[in-house]
């Protein structure tokens, strides 16, 4: 969507400060929501809640891409983050319910490659078509996705259980309420420079919207490949060094936008921070899944509402820093990263690499 923001705000004649308010809009609603589904699908069949989150979706992403005005948009956004929140619970959870340890990161990595599939046909299709297509194009495809789910895939039959809410036990866990403190804090320096990053190529680079799509096509591209290396290499090195490699790649970038460089640059920076996202990304991910059965649940939904939380003030965060200096913003979040970086082993305590 942070492709989309130059454009959006040209089109109804705002700021791009402004336009980008549909990043946050998105994803704060998305994180309060996302503490709803997993423990519905104690009681639930995933399904069901698959159907209903898809089908949502698909009626906000018609709203978005018929708006008439910046205000509809942003309830547009809104509404696709209270859809959208169920999906990655309800997806890690039937992981970590049925399929053994030492395939859980390899799994992980190919469900966010696929996520990632979608952010890289939305991204690159904004520099040939219409902003409204990128939201129509979505709610055509969720509703193919409804039909199919519905009459090709029976419900899906695990173990009910009574629909319980157990966050305050989950995060007295102090492994938990550690890892969950680290999700917090990557999610949020990690936002507050990549939501910002459309309007950075736009007012410093002065690249024209085509080129600012294939730059965060670069970073779609990278994810991709990152979520399923990723995956594999944490089935193989341990979780904690593919967390640490991404967020050293996370790392270099941030400092290395403070000197303008060509576009060739520019794109080997982008392809590097997105691996290393998703390094770090699918590592913390694939932990999760390593959890008791018993805290899988909140832990799977808490994922998401704290990533998305954080990452919609994040984008709040960097629209205020980032509208002042985009070199102090690089410098803040780089620093910022830095000292998560060096505090990662004592934010992340794995009990199978300890």
């Amino acid at each position: 969507m942070s492709a989309l923001v130059p454009s959006v705000a040209s089109e109804f004649r705002t700021d791009p400060f402004v336009a980008g308010r549909m990043l946050w809009f998105y994803l704060i609603p998305y994180g309060v929501a996302a503490l709803f589904y997993g423990p519905l699908t104690r009681s639930r069949d995933p399904r069901s809640l698959l159907l209903f989150c898809m089908g949502l979706l698909s009626v906000a992403n018609v709203l978005g891409g018929l708006a008439e005005n910046i205000n509809q948009i942003l309830f547009a956004r809104v509404l696709a983050g209270l859809a959208g929140a169920g999906v990655i619970p309800v997806a890690l959870i039937l992981i970590a319910k049925t399929t053994p340890d030492s395939e859980r990161g390899k799994r992980v990595g190919l469900f966010f490659s696929s996520t990632f599939v979608a952010s890289l046909l939305g991204v690159f299709l904004s520099g040939f078509t219409g902003w409204r297509w990128i939201f129509l194009i979505p709610a055509i495809a969720g509703i193919v996705s409804c039909l199919t789910l519905y009459f090709l895939f029976p419900p899906l039959l695990l173990q009910k259980e009574d629909f319980t809410v157990q966050y305050r036990q989950a995060l007295e866990d102090k492994t938990v309420f550690r890892l969950f403190t680290y999700i917090f804090l990557v999610s949020l320096f990690y936002h507050s420079i990549t939501q910002w990053l459309g309007v950075y190529f736009s007012l410093v680079n002065h690249l024209e919207q085509f080129f600012i799509s294939l730059l965060l096509t670069t970073v779609s591209v990278s994810s991709i490949i990152g979520s399923a290396a990723g995956g594999v290499f944490a089935d193989h090195l341990g979780r904690t060094k593919v967390i640490r490699i991404g967020k050293g790649l996370m790392i270099g970038v941030a400092f290395s936008l403070l000197v303008k460089g060509s576009l060739l640059i520019l794109f080997t920076l982008m392809f590097a921070w997105g691996l290393g996202w998703t390094f770090n990304h699918v590592g913390v991910s694939t932990f999760l899944t390593d959890l008791p059965l018993t805290q899988v649940f909140e832990s799977a939904s808490l994922n998401s509402a704290v990533r998305f939380l954080s990452a919609g003030l994040g984008g709040v965060l960097g629209g205020i820093v980032m509208q002042k200096s985009f070199n102090f913003g690089f410098i803040l979040f780089g620093t910022c990263l830095l000292i998560l970086f060096m505090m990662t082993r004592k934010l992340i305590i794995l009990r199978q690499e300890a």
